[in-house]
């Protein structure tokens, strides 16, 4: 599996296609810090179909502070542990009071149906929202939020896809207020959301 992890892979993706670099220090001092980045700003409106198979917007998911990672279902291990994670957040700030959501939007279209990333999604989280759409619609998605995604070629049936595995913070009202690396513990999302959302509610 050649999953792009967070680091000098990605940027030098990120600059392949001429999107943006992060900030050299993404290291985050408290459970609120500096959440800068330099370049253009992360999120956007987007249009895609969901799990139910309607089509949607980034109003109509993003309601609430939410969690949204691009991935795709064939993913043999990252996807996977990083959904579970995210899950994992969203139950403990529950536990709490508080309401966290989670959106898995797809970068393999063409293998990822509205079936597909619905079974996909319940395996995590209940009120997991698994998004998908055309090529256009992913690819429009996936440059709002600057994230890198390529199909290998080597196989036309059992193929992997390289992708950037960042997971995002975003608000409905204010958008993009941190980022998640893949070694961020579910206890780590856990407390920086909760952070975030005391914060600002």
């Amino acid at each position: 599996m050649k999953a792009v992890i967070f680091g000098t892979t990605t940027l030098a993706a990120a600059a392949a296609i001429g999107t943006y670099t992060w900030q050299s220090q993404n290291a985050m001092p408290n459970p609120c810090g500096d959440t800068a980045v330099a370049g253009s700003a992360i999120g956007g409106p987007f249009e895609l179909v969901s799990e139910t198979g309607e089509t949607v917007t980034d109003t109509d998911v993003i309601t609430k502070p939410t969690l949204v990672y691009f991935g795709y279902t064939f993913c043999p291990d990252v996807c996977p542990l990083d959904s579970a994670r995210n899950a994992q957040a969203a139950y403990m700030l529950e536990e709490q009071g508080l309401d966290l959501g989670t959106i898995f939007i797809s970068v393999d279209p063409q293998r990822d149906t509205v079936e597909v990333v619905r079974d996909f999604t319940d395996n995590f989280h209940e009120d997991m929202i698994g998004l998908t759409g055309t090529p256009e619609q992913v690819k429009a998605a996936s440059q709002a939020y600057k994230t890198y995604y390529r199909a290998q070629d080597d196989d036309p049936e059992f193929y992997l896809v390289d992708h950037s595995t960042q997971t995002y913070l975003m608000f409905p009202e204010t958008g993009f207020k941190t980022f998640f690396r893949r070694d961020n513990t579910p206890e780590q999302v856990a407390e920086i959301s909760a952070c975030f959302i005391n914060q600002l509610s």
